[in-house]
């Protein structure tokens, strides 16, 4: 019974393929933009855990100010020195590195070609911190570090404006009234989750750093990298504890300085993609309730038309729920067919856009198999109501209709 009535859906179906694909349109398109807009929002969140990654392993940036970000201000708070480096070092355990920083941007120059640029000045802990490696060359030594040598390591985008596909190792490059050696070459790793481009730098010893562009001793940030399985929690508490103290802060003062986790970060971006991701998914899913309004449609001018075919079919003995099941099975095959169309569709669309946006492609097995439940689930409510209409035609009218 039930492999004819799908048999006799499909010649239904088949009659009139235009119209059934004009029905299924709308659950065609719905299915597909709700796969691929999840699927492109998993692949941005996956992009944006990776590039927060790509930071720092446990990474802790310790920053004076209140507060950072958009808005953030640190005028009025005193700037951290290399004795707080080192009192983080020496006082607070489960630390894999501590690293001093300070920025400047400049104008780099070699031969005729010249780039804006963010110079880093720093220790050789900061590899280790923030997680770079080398593509060539080295990095700095402890006798480099103390002279404050002009010696530098540059990111690849720096490479690639200033020196093309020729290896820098061992040139001269120009910044401001001196020249720095360029002693390796960072491995690339693209942009950060705040869109960044972290291969848009300079590494150079802090000393250099500070004696030949900013001519202070402060230190602009500080780089914890906490060991494998510590508790941020209590790293994070420990190192603002220090901090009040050595601050000379009092228990009603609030902190002139802040400690980010870049887990955090990574947690606050992917729930806020999260959101924007299920808010659009849920605008792409009316679509599928126009479908299902459409099938309803379609199925109840199918019922007009073959009125006297039900008839017929009820006079000779059919029973009233296989003329319902009928109906509805037609309606639950247009709509499936609608799902396995728009699922396929998704598919292409996902696999082309993260390619073009450089997102990661990530098949998701449950939103597929869910938006196809959904559409078959759509087939069954709108196509209720026609199928039940058919069902309780009265034969005798059924076949006096013209």
């Amino acid at each position: 019974m039930g492999w004819t009535t799908l048999l006799l859906a499909l010649r239904e179906i088949r009659r009139n393929l235009m119209r059934s694909f004009l029905t299924v349109l709308g659950i065609v398109i719905g299915v597909a933009a709700v796969v691929t807009m999840v699927t492109l929002g998993n692949g941005a969140t996956q992009s944006v855990s990776d590039q927060i990654s790509s930071l720092g392993s446990n990474l802790l940036m310790v920053r004076p100010g209140q507060r950072m970000g958009p808005g953030s201000s640190s005028s009025g708070a005193p700037a951290f020195g290399m004795d707080d480096v080192e009192a983080i070092k020496s006082q607070i355990g489960s630390l894999n590195a501590v690293a001093p920083s300070v920025s400047r941007s400049v104008v780099l120059v070699v031969g005729t070609r010249n780039w804006m640029s963010s110079i880093t000045g720093t220790d050789s802990e900061y590899f280790a911190a923030g997680n770079w490696t080398l593509a060539e060359g080295r990095a700095f030594y402890v006798s480099e570090e103390r002279a404050g040598k002009a010696v530098c390591v540059i990111g690849a985008t720096v490479q690639k404006e200033l020196f093309g596909e020729r290896s820098p190792v061992g040139e001269e490059m120009r910044i401001k009234n001196f020249s720095c050696e360029v002693i390796g070459v960072l491995a690339a790793k693209g942009q950060s989750g705040m869109g960044r481009d972290q291969d848009d730098t300079v590494l150079m010893p802090l000393r250099a750093v500070q004696r030949r562009l900013t001519g202070k001793q402060d230190v602009n940030m500080i780089l914890v990298s906490m060991a494998d399985g510590a508790s941020s929690e209590d790293v994070i508490a420990d190192i603002k504890a220090l901090m009040r103290e050595r601050r000379k802060l009092a228990d009603n003062e609030d902190d002139n300085f802040d400690v980010m986790d870049t887990k955090e970060i990574a947690k606050t971006l992917s729930g806020a993609i999260g959101t924007m991701t299920a808010l659009l998914g849920a605008v792409a899913a009316v679509s599928l309730l126009v479908g299902g309004i459409g099938i309803m449609n379609i199925m109840l001018v199918s019922v007009t038309e073959r009125t006297r075919e039900i008839g017929i079919r009820l006079a000779i003995g059919a029973l009233e729920k296989e003329v319902l099941m009928q109906f509805l099975t037609e309606a639950v095959v247009l709509s499936a067919f609608g799902g396995l169309i728009g699922i396929l569709l998704a598919a292409l669309a996902c696999y082309g856009l993260s390619s073009l946006l450089g997102l990661p492609f990530l098949f998701d097995p449950a939103i597929n198999l869910l938006a196809f439940g959904f559409s078959a689930a759509i087939g069954v409510i709108f196509g209720y109501v026609p199928a039940r209409r058919a069902a309780r035609l009265d034969p005798i009218e059924a076949l006096r209709h013209e």
